[in-house]
């Protein structure tokens, strides 16, 4: 490794999270060799004014970083266009890139795992992002220490510059021609509710830079890398996130040793698939679950 990815962490109005995301962040290995890349959203409303200016405070702080380059909006940009923008400039700038959101805890050998994987997969097209994010399947131990998978997941990522020029934020454009057959494999066989979001995203009801990204590694036929022991924990799943509610369907024990497998076939694992397409279809548990799940979800817009 020549020298590290910088890292690239977007940040609103969540002091603790932002606290803790960075405090997570610093206990890394090569953290005080990284450049560290912090977008700060400007309040939306005045509610979110004071919480703004906390968070400010909080990413000021002498973190132990080689060095901090902060970007303060001068107005809210929110969260899809923030990323676009600022991914889009720090990775043309360096070639590569780590991408954090100010609600990610990570294990402290994540960074460890993104610098190798995007130095060993460099040349390889076909490889368009690293996850940080191991899905909590069953059988876990199962599964090869990482592995391939389609979907590009945006809790903790890593990507290219080669890789990002090819993401297309007009959905239209970017979904004009898919066939019903590509449709169902997009939603990972109707298991999951990717292409709802689609459909939400060109009907202006949700603004998702993810799911325009995930549309644009899958019409190149892209690969994602995984962990099979999670390098990022959300810990914004408590409900105070702009788009979650409080739910722990997606919690994970953080990886607490490096990776040292990499796949050397870039091709998607089979049995991975199978085990993540289980997760999907059986994530939402049973009608009780559910119900709370949904109620929780109800009070929450209520007190925001």
């Amino acid at each position: 490794m020549d020298s590290p990815a910088p890292v690239l962490l977007f940040v609103y109005n969540r002091p603790s999270h932002t606290l803790k995301t960075l405090a997570a962040l610093e206990r890394n290995k090569y953290a005080d060799q990284t450049v560290l890349y912090i977008y700060s959203d400007a309040a939306k409303d005045e509610r979110a004014a004071q919480a703004v200016e906390e968070v400010r405070r909080i990413i000021k702080r002498p973190w132990h970083f080689q060095q901090i380059k902060i970007i303060e909006r001068d107005k809210n940009w929110g969260l899809a266009a923030n990323v676009i923008d600022g991914v889009t400039k720090v990775v043309h700038e360096h070639g590569q890139i780590i991408v954090l959101e100010d609600d990610l805890e990570t294990s402290a050998f994540a960074l460890d795992y993104f610098n190798k994987a995007l130095d060993r997969y460099r040349e390889d097209e076909q490889v368009m992002q690293i996850s940080g994010y191991g899905y909590p399947v069953q059988n876990l131990h199962e599964l090869p220490e990482t592995f391939f998978f389609r979907v590009a997941n945006s809790w903790g990522w890593a990507t290219w510059d080669r890789a990002w020029q090819h993401f297309n934020p007009d959905i239209d454009e970017l979904v004009s021609d898919f066939s019903e057959e590509q449709i169902h494999q997009f939603s990972i066989e109707g298991k999951e509710n990717f292409w709802k979001q689609v459909q939400e995203l060109r009907s202006g009801k949700i603004n998702s830079w993810a799911i325009r990204w995930y549309a644009s590694v899958f019409k190149k036929n892209g690969l994602v890398l995984y962990p099979r022991n999670s390098m990022t924990q959300n810990i914004g799943n408590d409900g105070t996130g702009t788009h979650t509610a409080a739910e722990s369907t997606y919690q994970v024990t953080l990886a607490d040793r490096p990776i040292v497998f990499f796949p050397t076939e870039i091709v998607e694992n089979t049995q991975a698939y199978k085990a993540i397409k289980y997760f999907y279809a059986h994530r939402k548990g049973s009608l009780l679950s559910r119900g709370i799940r949904f109620l929780r979800k109800k009070i929450n817009k209520l007190n925001k």
